[in-house]
């Protein structure tokens, strides 16, 4: 039996009075996902820790089988290994967000949605005017981008900009953990890692402010926003971790994800045109993880685009982007491996909702869909959020989902 795990980031949402008190997932024309959910078996699950924040990259973790307490180290140390930046021991790795702000608040954490090529001329000025032998700006893929800080100290309290739209970014900046005493010399303190970034982000502010990319734009790219920094982690592999598993890849246009893969040891394929965004390559995300198991025994494909319409507050988009998982990637790939010789099981969720009424992420369970040709059904006829309620698996826990999901041969 192979496997395939098909992520919609931020899929799942919350009742829309516009929309009837009905979620997006209800309302959506999903015919594929209805029906691998009539013919499967369904539940929710919860992705978040106790302790932890409901990220992608705790979430996506949980999912695929990982103790969160054991393993985490924050965004920056898994995009570092998607970027291809070898951590060494004395790095504390941090995403940095190039974000727009406005009138003293957050107005997107974007930048207004850069492309990579635009958020590389911006990160390498950025490193010319700000970079030293302590300090390295590293370009990502968009707006997400890594700061490294050579004896940088992860006990910091940034806040995610995504989750403060429309708020004063003053009063977000880094804050040292508190009652937090660092025994590790070699390091800054917590407070002298917070007061350096806090300045890096005035500095860009004024750099970036100036820089031709801004002049006459209506979205202004005009700050950094790092978040969610670590030192390298340790991680078994998911070879390790399910021994059925014996090769396996991940598909995603988010160096998060493909940080996650990299350390789980799977094959990071890049799709040409995968944006992580509504406009993304859908068809090509599908045909390579059709092509990937035919080769191999597991597939990780993480579709961003929800998450994104979430953040935005764009309903419409949302509806559209759930849409299309279904009629361009569900729908794909179980016609093509529906007949196989090796069976293939299909799981189907996203890792947390991303409610547009709220534009952020929530911890709240996520319902799942598991198929495979033969399986018994349960009488949940439907895919959303209510309906998984009444699924034969109920609430599984994090790790739960995997072990699940691999026991299925």
């Amino acid at each position: 039996m192979k496997h395939i795990i098909i992520l919609g980031d931020g899929m799942a949402d919350h009742a829309v009075e516009r929309l009837g008190n009905k979620t997006l997932l209800q309302y959506a024309e999903t015919p594929y996902m209805n029906m691998l959910a009539k013919m499967g078996r369904t539940g929710r699950l919860n992705t978040i820790p106790e302790g932890f924040l409901p990220g992608s990259e705790v979430a996506n973790t949980a999912i695929l089988g990982y103790d969160l307490n054991k393993v985490y180290e924050g965004r920056g140390p898994l995009e570092a290994a998607s970027i291809g930046y070898i951590m060494q021991p004395e790095d504390m790795a941090i995403r940095c967000n190039i974000v727009e702000l406005e009138n003293g608040l957050i107005k997107n954490h974007h930048g207004g949605h850069l492309t990579t090529e635009e958020g590389d001329v911006l990160i390498k000025y950025l490193d010319e005017k700000l970079g030293n032998d302590k300090i390295k700006f590293i370009t990502g893929i968009q707006y997400r981008h890594l700061l490294v800080i050579k004896g940088g100290n992860k006990h910091i309290v940034c806040a995610p900009p995504h989750d403060h739209p429309n708020e004063e970014w003053k009063k977000l900046l880094v804050k040292p953990e508190e009652n937090y005493v660092e025994t590790d010399s070699s390091r800054m303190s917590p407070q002298e890692t917070a007061d350096l970034i806090n300045k890096l982000i005035l500095k860009s502010q004024k750099l970036l402010s100036e820089h031709p990319f801004n002049k006459g734009r209506l979205e202004k790219a005009n700050s950094i926003w790092p978040w969610s920094g670590g030192y390298r982690p340790s991680m078994k592999t998911l070879m390790q971790l399910f021994p059925d598993i014996k090769t396996g890849s991940v598909i995603s246009a988010v160096d998060l994800i493909r940080g996650i893969g990299h350390y789980a040891g799977l094959d990071v394929i890049k799709v040409k045109g995968a944006t992580g965004l509504s406009d993304t390559n859908y068809e090509g995300k599908a045909q390579a993880a059709i092509d990937a198991l035919k080769k191999q025994d597991f597939v990780f494909l993480h579709i961003e685009a929800s998450d994104e319409a979430g953040h935005d507050g764009d309903l419409d988009l949302k509806l559209k982007t759930i849409e299309n998982l279904d009629s361009r990637i569900v729908k794909t790939v179980y016609e093509e491996v529906k007949d196989w010789n090796e069976p293939v099981c299909i799981a189907v969720l996203p890792d947390h909702p991303t409610p547009v009424e709220i534009r952020t992420h929530v911890k709240e369970p996520v319902p799942f869909i598991i198929w495979y040709k033969g399986i018994e059904p349960d009488e949940v006829s439907t895919y959303d959020e209510v309906s998984c309620v009444s699924g034969s698996y109920g609430l599984l826990r994090l790790n739960e989902f995997m072990e699940t999901f691999m026991k299925i041969k």
